[in-house]
């Protein structure tokens, strides 16, 4: 029976973290179908450039407490399985990236849809850890306020989680299974952002914040820059 409690806990915790926020505030707020715009990605990211600033804010809020609530539920349910822990929260950004509730079919084939679990990973960090939000979050806002790119952002949350829990484990005062969390969560960043990857290593990712702003002056005063370079700053993600 145990198992059985911790079978359907876990995919609770996939369906949480299935739950399209983003393709709900943004119909709510504009009518669009958020899967039509940009990137095409139900997160925080792109409901910001469909739907504008606070779309994109309370799109990541709800998105990370979704994941955290998936964590808390089943800490509550098994206090010191701390594997269980681990997995709820990978099911949460599992369920964020390839929603049940998004599938399609392409060329014949079932494909889900989602998100790249920025938001859902920061959310189960909280969950196994209220506390590294004093970390994750300052830390993501800084990187990406520094660098203007918000899929190297979204990569280095699960860097950071890795070191804050690895941390804790070597002074004794978390497990080290909290920290393999940040390693599995940083490989589904990854695999989510491969397309991302290789466009910062080509060096054409879509530049966001003052960064972009920035481009886009510097564009726009250069007599010499040819238009196809004037609109590279609004390349989607």
């Amino acid at each position: 029976m145990q198992l059985l409690g911790n079978v359907l806990l876990l995919i609770l915790a996939y369906l949480l973290g299935s739950i399209p926020f983003g393709l709900v505030v943004v119909r709510l707020a504009t009518g669009k179908d958020l899967r039509q715009e940009h990137s095409g990605r139900t997160g925080g990211t792109n409901a910001g450039r469909a739907a504008g600033l606070w779309a994109g804010v309370a799109t990541a809020l709800l998105d990370g407490s979704k994941a955290a609530t998936a964590v808390w539920l089943v800490r509550a349910a098994q206090p010191e399985a701390f594997w269980l822990h681990v997995a709820a929260g990978l099911l949460a950004i599992v369920g964020h990236n390839y929603s049940i509730f998004l599938i399609e079919r392409v060329e014949g084939k079932p494909r889900l849809r989602g998100g790249a679990g920025g938001a859902p990973s920061v959310g189960a960090a909280i969950g196994l850890w209220a506390p590294s939000a004093m970390i994750t979050i300052p830390a993501a806002v800084l990187i990406l306020y520094g660098v203007g790119y918000a899929s190297l952002t979204t990569l280095s949350i699960g860097l950071t989680c890795v070191a804050l829990f690895a941390a804790r484990a070597m002074l004794g005062i978390g497990p080290w299974e909290y920290a393999a969390y940040g390693v599995a969560a940083e490989i589904l960043l990854v695999l989510a952002l491969r397309s991302n990857i290789q466009r910062l290593m080509q060096g054409n990712e879509r530049l966001v914040g003052w960064r972009a702003r920035r481009a886009q002056r510097l564009a726009a005063s250069s007599p010499e820059t040819p238009a196809s370079a004037a609109s590279e700053s609004n390349r989607t993600t």
